[in-house]
């Protein structure tokens, strides 16, 4: 294997490490006699267990079952019960809490019972309860019980067309949130007036409460207003399932039908913590680079827009301090975060971060002496990037075909959005399995 290409492995391995759902609890929380305490913003928040008669935990997402694994040892037996929803093959062993597999990111069957059980679960707590949600990246498709007016197919189909047509993961968490019973803050209408402790690892730019996993636990900042104009802005509207666009139009009239705004009683009780994020994945990677000697800049933590406009931007980055060390001296490792999107247009296989990858292997081929000794990688934190079993992709110049059509193959394969194939072919893919952790992606160039 290419040096560079190890280096980079190991940079996001280590921001990977920083943003383990189980050391990540293990740090933050606390279980001291019969207090819980939480860790936030650099203030210790305490909770007194013995207040309670029960407690339970629910949640969902790629990271809930580190989370929940973490959760047993510091609680043991004080535990009453609970329900987390995660992906499929992303569970860990656990003893007290009950685990649901399920589908993502277009819900399935076990999406619908998961948020049925955790709803009904919750709709049964007390004042004397405390019930503890984990939430991480991925709980908008494992918890999938829309309201009584549209059916799962219509909601699956929904996900379906938000996810293809570019839209960002705030714009279709906005729309779920209006056809759900469970999200934007209805899970804590279920268990008001219960006290809830809420701990967060967060998949979203800008770690938006009302978005991660389409707001949970949070009251809702989002209109159905709002959820109309997304539709027809990706010109949508009348595509959707007549269902859909009925309710969401019958909502933009029928205050009832809004979802739980700032300020509601039902979130007296409610405590809202984020501990873990893109920017601790972000900051640990970039620590790891110069333990490695590289002169390292760290761009931001909230890149998005389509991946292609980013692999061009990320290249002219790279060029540039090849040319002039414009950015920093070389060696250089320049590492970003965010989340990007890809408008599908073909029937190829890929996600965001292989097209990213492939796009900017796209610029190494049109540029090879200004891109000679420059190495790129492009992964998700869950290790999985889109409907594959790829993290995502790297991209050098030793590995590109030293054809003169190399380029125009590669654009084709872009055109198709096909990435994960030709990256495979190429020895290009980075296969991580999955991580059990969730926060969005990271980019990191070296320039040697």
């Amino acid at each position: 294997m290419i040096k560079p290409i190890e280096n980079l492995k190991s940079i996001f391995e280590a921001g990977l490490k920083s943003v383990d759902p189980n050391e990540i609890i293990l740090n933050k929380v606390a279980v001291k006699g019969d207090f819980l305490s939480v860790t936030h913003d650099g203030k210790e928040h305490a909770f007194d267990l013995s207040k309670f008669k029960k407690i339970y935990i629910v949640g969902a997402g790629k990271a809930t079952a580190r989370m929940a694994l973490a959760m047993e040892g510091l609680l043991g037996d004080r535990i009453t019960g609970g329900v987390i929803s995660v992906k499929y093959g992303h569970s860990e062993k656990l003893t007290r809490i009950k685990v649901i597999e399920a589908a993502h990111p277009v819900p399935d069957e076990n999406s619908r019972r998961a948020a049925e059980e955790i709803h009904g679960l919750c709709r049964e707590l007390t004042e004397e309860c405390l019930v503890i949600c984990l939430i991480s990246g991925g709980g908008s498709a494992l918890l999938s019980m829309p309201v009584k007016e549209i059916t799962d197919r219509d909601k699956r189909g929904v996900t379906e067309m938000l996810l293809a047509c570019g839209a960002d993961i705030c714009e279709i968490n906005c729309v779920r949130k209006h056809l759900s019973s469970i999200k934007g803050g209805r899970l804590i209408q279920a268990v008001s007036p219960a006290v809830s402790v809420n701990l967060i690892l967060s998949d979203v730019i800008g770690d938006r409460l009302d978005s991660i996993a389409s707001g949970l636990t949070s009251h809702d900042d989002t209109t159905f207003g709002d959820a109309v104009d997304i539709l027809e802005k990706y010109e949508l509207a009348d595509k959707v399932p007549a269902r859909v666009r009925a309710y969401l139009l019958k909502g933009v009239t029928d205050d009832s039908l809004e979802t739980p705004k700032k300020g509601g009683s039902i979130f007296a009780g409610n405590h809202n913590f984020i501990i873990g994020s893109n920017i601790v994945a972000v900051r640990e990677a970039a620590a790891k680079a110069r333990e490695m000697r590289f002169n390292t800049v760290v761009l931001s933590s909230q890149i998005m827009g389509e991946a292609k406009v980013a692999a061009a931007n990320y290249a002219g980055i790279c060029m540039d301090i090849k040319r002039s060390e414009l950015l920093a001296k070389r060696p250089a490792c320049i590492i970003a975060g965010g989340e990007t999107t890809v408008t599908i247009k073909g029937t190829g296989k890929g996600g965001r971060n292989q097209e990213m990858a492939l796009a900017f292997l796209k610029y190494i081929a049109e540029n090879r002496s200004a891109m000679e000794g420059v190495y790129f990688l492009s992964a998700a934190t869950d290790g999985n990037d889109g409907p594959t079993d790829a993290a995502g992709g790297f991209a050098c110049l030793e590995m590109l075909d030293p054809a003169p059509e190399a380029g125009s193959e590669i654009n084709e394969c872009l055109k198709n959005n096909d990435s994960y194939h030709y990256l495979k072919e190429k020895g290009l893919l980075y296969v991580t399995g999955p991580t059990n952790t969730n926060v969005c992606d990271l980019q990191i160039m070296i320039v040697s």
